[in-house]
């Protein structure tokens, strides 16, 4: 009987997001910090005798080959040693939790577990940079994930270095819209000329200080994300995750999140995680043998 692997899939919050400047291709650069939550999705991948790679459930609107789990394995498959003789197919289940088109980035790191689960399963032996610049291809965001600690992240997301900062509770919220990344950094209202952080403000990385230049053009855009965002700050600190719609909310304690969750709206989804600086799969890997 095979062996079958479950590997965490974490979301992540961009705790501020800067845009500095629009590249002549259209890619924006950025200053952001990338932080995990204790709340996942969850993987399962079970190795087959044949070289075939398949992904269960199917994602409604989501053919498979545009699928960032079955590309990231189809990815890694293409990019084995030559040395590698045992069947490199797999059977993949995902149990989605995280919501899509949330801002956080559960695409990405659905990708990013794909990638590092594989690598050790399959015995690829690949090191994190090469996985890494493997999944920048897929997104932009996937390289934070396989690093897996949380980052000060510039250029288009792919310049990284590992920060550790306050890992408060959050309540996070879910507006009932799904928001296209493409379409807010497409915008013509989007901000694209904030100053980038000095040496001295990036050792200091006050988060207070910071901000989120898509939050008011995603609130001009989307009404129910500026009426939950209004509703949320008489409560706690709050800040749009990238480009939304999802909204963090910052707590000392898991009962003070609680109690602010109990009085939200109806029809307002939203769960309670704490922040991390190490994801849980780096954790889960080494359980690998």
């Amino acid at each position: 009987m095979k062996t079958t692997y479950a590997f965490s899939s974490p979301a992540k919050i961009n705790r501020f997001l800067h845009i500095t400047n629009r590249r002549e291709d259209g890619y924006h650069e950025l200053e952001t910090v990338f932080q995990f939550l204790d709340f996942s999705d969850n993987l399962t991948f079970t190795p087959r005798d044949d070289d075939q790679i398949t992904l269960t459930p199917n994602i409604p609107g989501v053919p498979l080959v545009d699928n960032l789990i079955y590309r990231a394995a189809q990815s890694l498959k293409n990019r084995a040693p030559s040395t590698i003789i045992q069947p490199l197919g797999v059977d993949i289940s995902l149990d989605k939790k995280l919501p899509m088109g949330g801002g956080l980035g559960g695409g990405s790191s659905n990708a990013a577990t794909t990638l590092l689960a594989l690598n050790r399963i399959w015995n690829l032996g690949f090191e994190l940079e090469t996985l890494a610049n493997i999944g920048l291809a897929l997104g932009a965001d996937v390289p934070i994930f396989v690093h897996g600690h949380s980052a000060f992240a510039q250029g288009v997301g792919e310049i990284i270095t590992p920060v550790d900062i306050d890992c408060p509770v959050f309540l996070i919220t879910v507006p009932s819209c799904h928001i296209s990344t493409a379409s807010i950094f497409q915008h013509p209202n989007l901000p694209r000329c904030t100053a980038k952080l000095t040496k001295q403000q990036r050792m200091k990385m006050d988060l207070r200080t910071c901000h989120n230049d898509c939050e008011n053009l995603v609130a001009n855009l989307y009404p129910e994300v500026a009426k939950l965002m209004a509703w949320l700050l008489e409560y706690a600190p709050s800040r749009l995750t990238g480009t939304g719609g999802c909204i963090f909310s910052s707590f000392d304690s898991v009962e003070e999140a609680r109690k602010v969750q109990s009085k939200l709206p109806p029809n307002v989804r939203s769960f309670i995680a704490r922040g991390l600086n190490s994801s849980p799969v780096l954790a889960e890997l080494e359980q690998v043998s």
